[in-house]
């Protein structure tokens, strides 16, 4: 892998992406640093508390949500407006048709996207000022329409857009998928300061070692299985007939049509962490952050983390959206008629209806398994620092954890596909 790497950098145009890769990293960790003015940090903190949805808002955001930097709503705005127009796309014919018009149609689509991030990141950014204005934590500001609390929001709306921007530039100018490598960036500035925590608060103080080598343990083990899934595939082995082209007998190979174990990766637990999350920034913002209402109570109750309702919840959403997302993107008669045009057919199954049939039967199947392996990992966040009574660590598991495998594969990927078209040794044997 050193090699490869070092091969790597004696490519110009690879070492310049890879450079600037690292550039924009530097400028994510200094915004990670800049507090919005006249915030009292420590109410802030006292304000979301420990464990629960507030710990995985900071772990995304690289621990500025609750240092309530510029940085503060992180990106997540941003992927939540590009699920929901995907989505839409499919729903509405007049999308559809823009985004089959080419680069102009994409160019307005991203557009869309754009703005509406802005109406998602100012809702949730006033809620979430609403509540810690609440708490104390914004001296002077008199009510939840005081112009301090609207000003926070906008610096908080400005920091979304920069690090939107930021994930552009890294796709066009560096490596793999900008906005995963921000949320990438993020959960890895977190990671150093749990681990400290952790070793500080559980070992020195609390002389709990066994905990933390059983901690650690969890975590790889964690990550393998991650990884195994990631990359699992069924294979469906699919047979071409020969025929002629031109003065040449083409076809009559076999080959297989790869369908992933986790084909909507980690979308479906985005999405129900958005879901999930809604009622406590709708309430923040109609109790102006009362905390101590009951309403607070049950919204913080169903919220992941909260009370067992929350997390079974959380999971039967999670195996919803796999399968809606798969069937989305998935599109089984498309692929099942893509065959039949092309003279290809499974052994054994006839084209046409009986492949279909059979392909989403298959499709059925393993999704089920992606979909029970998201709901698994999504919980283990949450009920593994329950059951070792550990607050100081937050990645077992999880979203962060998932998207930190998925972002590192697919970059390393991007990486070994610069190596092989230059004839260099990549990094994935």
């Amino acid at each position: 892998m050193i090699a490869s790497l070092m091969a790597a950098f004696r490519i110009p145009d690879l070492k310049k992406r890879i450079t600037f890769l690292f550039a924009m990293f530097a400028v994510y960790m200094i915004g990670l640093h800049i507090s919005v003015p006249g915030i009292n940090t420590e109410a802030v903190g006292k304000a979301f508390g420990e464990g629960g949805l507030f710990d995985l808002l900071d772990a995304f955001t690289g621990g500025a949500f609750k240092k309530f930097t510029i940085f503060a709503m992180g990106i997540m705005p941003y992927i939540n407006a590009s699920i929901i127009m995907q989505l839409l796309t499919i729903a509405i014919p007049q999308l559809e048709a823009l985004q089959k018009e080419g680069a102009a149609g994409q160019k307005k689509i991203r557009l869309y996207t754009r703005w509406l991030t802005g109406v998602m990141a100012l809702f949730q950014a006033y809620g979430t000022t609403t509540m810690i204005r609440q708490a104390g934590a914004i001296p002077g500001a008199s009510s939840a329409l005081d112009f301090r609390v609207i000003q926070i929001a906008i610096v908080l709306v400005a920091g979304t857009a920069f690090l939107m921007y930021l994930g552009e530039q890294i796709s066009d100018k560096g490596i793999g998928n900008g906005v995963s490598i921000v949320i990438f960036a993020g959960i890895i500035a977190y990671l150093p300061n749990q681990i400290i925590s952790t070793i500080t608060v559980e070992g020195v103080q609390n002389n709990r070692w066994f905990v933390i080598a059983l901690l650690g343990t969890l975590f790889v083990a964690t990550v393998a299985f991650i990884v195994a899934i990631t990359q699992a595939q069924r294979k469906i082995p699919i047979q071409h007939v020969k025929r002629v082209v031109g003065n040449r007998m083409v076809g009559g190979s076999s080959s297989f049509l790869p369908l992933k174990i986790n084909s909507a990766g980690v979308i479906p637990i985005i999405f129900a962490l958005s879901i999930m999350s809604f009622p406590v920034t709708v309430v923040n913002i109609l109790l102006h952050g009362d905390k101590e209402s009951i309403w607070y109570g049950l919204a913080l109750g169903i919220s992941p983390g909260g009370a067992w309702y929350g997390s079974v919840a959380y999971a039967l959403l999670i195996i919803f959206f796999t399968y809606f997302y798969t069937a989305v993107t998935f599109n089984v008669k498309e692929v099942s008629d893509n065959l039949k045009k092309w003279g290809s057919f499974i052994p054994g199954i006839r084209p046409g209806k009986p492949t279909q049939d059979y392909l989403d039967k298959i499709m059925t199947r393993i999704t089920l398994a992606g979909a029970v392996f998201l709901a698994i990992v999504a919980l283990l966040q949450y009920l593994v620092p329950q059951w070792l009574r550990v607050t100081t660590f937050s990645l077992i598991g999880g979203t962060s954890l998932l998207i930190v495998v998925g972002v590192a594969l697919e970059t390393m990927q991007a990486i070994e596909s610069h190596l092989l078209m230059r004839h260099y040794e990549g990094f994935i044997k």
